[in-house]
């Protein structure tokens, strides 16, 4: 756990902190001081982790680019088929706290699927070094284990909003079928994985949606 944890690079070390420091700003700001203001700069911050997250990959190579084609395109398929037929998640539709939209899906959805991708990824990767099978498997269990403590907050963020309000259990089964593959291909064509600064954002997600999810189903 410690070889991951701690970042050894100045890279890394700057990396963490930024992640850190923007989603403790953000927790802080939501919370006491302007709401809707913090919430309207969330594209920039998402775009902005993305980039350190292929900053800190060893080496973006073809496979790279490839997993992360794979997890964009995929991605923003099945999230244009939830909105507009209601198909795979039920249906939804998008708020405008996430950028720019095509078909009524934001753009930085896509690249949030490559982005959980590969840092849900790399800590099944590690965990699960001998099986690509059961690397891909935790690291879509991952996936939709933030999905589920997302949804709570997602509609008071302006995220997204289900018809019925709550996701239905057909939002969670389908956010693990359509990972696995992706997952699959991101353990078979990332040959050199990002694990410090993939293992913080993972945790620092599960944190600041955590506290919300909480604090939203406490009130």
């Amino acid at each position: 756990m410690k070889d991951f944890f701690l970042p050894k690079t100045t890279t890394a070390k700057i990396s963490v902190g930024l992640i850190w420091l923007f989603h403790f700003s953000g927790l802080l700001g939501i919370l006491f001081i302007n709401r809707e203001l913090f919430l309207e700069t969330t594209p920039v911050n998402l775009f902005i982790t993305i980039v350190l997250l292929f900053v800190n990959l060893p080496d973006v190579n073809k496979g790279v680019l490839v997993a992360a084609a794979v997890a964009f395109v995929v991605g923003m398929g099945v999230e244009l088929l939830g909105v507009n037929y209601g198909l795979i998640f039920g249906q939804y539709v998008y708020g405008d706290n996430l950028g720019v939209k095509i078909g009524g899906v934001p753009l930085l959805i896509g690249a949030n699927w490559v982005m959980l991708t590969f840092i849900t990824g790399a800590v099944g990767a590690v965990l699960f070094k001998k099986s690509t099978a059961v690397a891909a498997a935790v690291g879509a269990l991952l996936m939709v284990l933030l999905d589920l403590v997302i949804e709570p907050v997602a509609p008071k963020f302006d995220y997204w909003e289900f018809a019925n309000e709550t996701a239905p259990l057909s939002n969670y089964i389908g956010w693990f079928l359509v990972a696995f593959p992706i997952q699959w291909i991101y353990q078979k064509y990332v040959t050199q994985k990002d694990i410090v600064f993939s293992f913080h954002l993972v945790l620092v997600q599960f944190l600041f949606f955590g506290i919300f999810s909480i604090t939203q189903l406490a009130s």
